[in-house]
């Protein structure tokens, strides 16, 4: 009986035999590895979508603004300097323009003599008033003299009456004689004229009364007319004044000088525009979101802000205000949607956004690009955003 002994093999043939499941071992790890590496991203990059990505709302339909301020000419003139180069900073009150100003100080200087001459006039109007207030206390005096006069010709009349009646009983009696009945009786005449002179003369003065208080009137209706006089050149002074200080034109807050159009020598009217002053550090970002991205955007949550010309850093900001309509809106020339064929269009609302302090070395200017990102995560209770 034949027994087959089996031979051990070469080691060269084992290790070929064993090196197909070596590799198989090694890829079936690598694909193990690879798949936990990418269950781990899916599930990390989930994790992130759903705490911070879901809440985050971008565009890059934004730009940087400032409310500038573009000055003109409040007076018309020849400009005398211009105090400032392109791009200068200033502050506010600097002088940046100034017109020539001999016309307007020599209206000024005509107003000021109006006012002076008004206010004589009304000096010498206040006078004549108080001369007819001091003739009106004179009057009513005089007239107190005269009455004081009828009365006391009154008696007069009174007493040379019973005087009369009284000789006249005497002469009846012959107790006295016709001649003294006729002095009596001339007394009584005289008294008589005594009496009507003196009513004549209440009535006169009462007359001048009168005349005196109707110049009185006139004193104060002149003095109105003047002291009216005198505001009015007041007013005259005060725009003249105002004229001249208007040939100088200072900045209104502090910025930098832009679009300088005017120059030493040149005629401006009233309300040309000559350069601007720009707020540099009062800049802001409008931000035109869609309409389908302000559902949870609120004032006051945390923006990031990249700018286009600064890319590398990053900059921070808080919602500020939304526009209360979308930029069709306030559109030139506004879409009619009631006409025609209609497609619906995603509208754009402007969001303004302040931002917080720059980076040091940054310049933003005014119109540059940027990408914001608004975070409109619920703030956690007792904690703001």
């Amino acid at each position: 009986m034949n027994v087959a002994v089996e031979k051990p093999l070469p080691a060269a043939d084992a290790q070929l035999d064993h090196a197909p499941h070596g590799k198989r071992a090694r890829r079936r790890l690598a694909w193990m590895v690879g798949g936990g590496i990418g269950v781990l991203m899916v599930l990390g990059g989930t994790g992130y979508w759903f705490n911070t990505g879901r809440y985050l709302e971008t565009t890059d339909d934004a730009y940087v603004r400032a409310d500038w301020v573009a000055l003109s000419a409040r007076v018309g003139g020849y400009v005398a300097q211009v105090e400032v180069e392109d791009d200068q900073p200033v502050k506010a009150g600097d002088v940046l323009v100034r017109l020539q100003d001999r016309d307007y100080r020599a209206r000024r200087e005509q107003a000021e003599a109006g006012v002076a001459e008004a206010q004589a006039a009304l000096a010498a109007a206040q006078a004549m008033q108080r001369v007819a207030v001091e003739r009106i206390d004179q009057q009513q005096q005089a007239i107190v003299q005269a009455e004081s006069a009828v009365r006391s010709a009154q008696a007069e009349r009174r007493r040379s009456d019973l005087d009369m009646q009284r000789y006249r009983g005497l002469v009846r009696d012959s107790a006295a004689t016709v001649q003294r009945l006729e002095a009596a009786s001339a007394k009584v005449i005289q008294a008589d004229a005594a009496l009507q002179a003196a009513q004549a003369k209440l009535s006169e003065q009462r007359s001048q009364l009168a005349i005196v208080k109707a110049e009185a009137v006139h004193a104060g209706a002149a003095v109105e007319q003047q002291s009216a006089a005198q505001a009015s050149a007041q007013a005259q002074l005060a725009l003249a004044r105002q004229d001249e200080q208007d040939t100088l034109i200072r900045a209104p807050i502090e910025g930098v000088v832009g679009q300088r159009r005017v120059r030493a020598g040149q005629h401006v009217v009233a309300g040309q525009p000559m350069l601007a002053v720009v707020p540099l550090q009062h800049t802001y970002v409008v931000a035109n979101y869609k309409e389908t991205q302000l559902t949870h955007m609120r004032v006051g949550q945390p923006v990031r802000i990249s700018v286009d010309s600064y890319s590398s850093q990053t900059l921070t900001g808080r919602v500020a205000s939304f526009s209360p309509a979308s930029g069709n809106v306030f559109a030139l020339l506004p879409s009619d949607n009631a006409t025609g064929n209609f497609t619906k269009i995603v509208q754009r609302f402007p969001v303004r956004i302040l931002l917080d302090q720059p980076v040091q070395g940054m310049q933003i200017l005014p119109g540059m690009s940027v990408v914001t990102t608004v975070d409109t995560r619920p703030a956690e209770p007792g904690h703001e955003q």
